[in-house]
């Protein structure tokens, strides 16, 4: 059961962070273009640096392993109850 548990939540972990990196990438797409360059000379914003996107990674896969272990954890306990409650 145990075994079972770990492949259900590494399984669930990689699609919720699949899920959620398209919808990063689907709203990034909806977001209206940065302004041009004013008068001044001063940049339109930067893309993020490494530290940046590596955060924004981790976060990701952080948040879907959460997703997943709550997930885990309601399907294999209700699972559970229903086999306490058919004896």
């Amino acid at each position: 059961m145990i075994k079972l548990s770990l492949v259900i939540m590494t399984v669930l972990t990689v699609l919720i962070a699949m899920l959620l990196s398209w919808r990063e990438r689907r709203m990034a797409v909806a977001r209206p273009a940065p302004p041009p360059m004013t008068a001044r000379g001063r940049r339109a914003q930067r893309a993020p640096g490494l530290m940046a996107r590596g955060k924004a990674n981790l976060d990701r896969w952080i948040t879907a392993a959460a997703i997943a272990a709550m997930l885990t954890i309601a399907v294999l306990g209700g699972l559970h109850w229903i086999r306490v409650f058919q004896q």
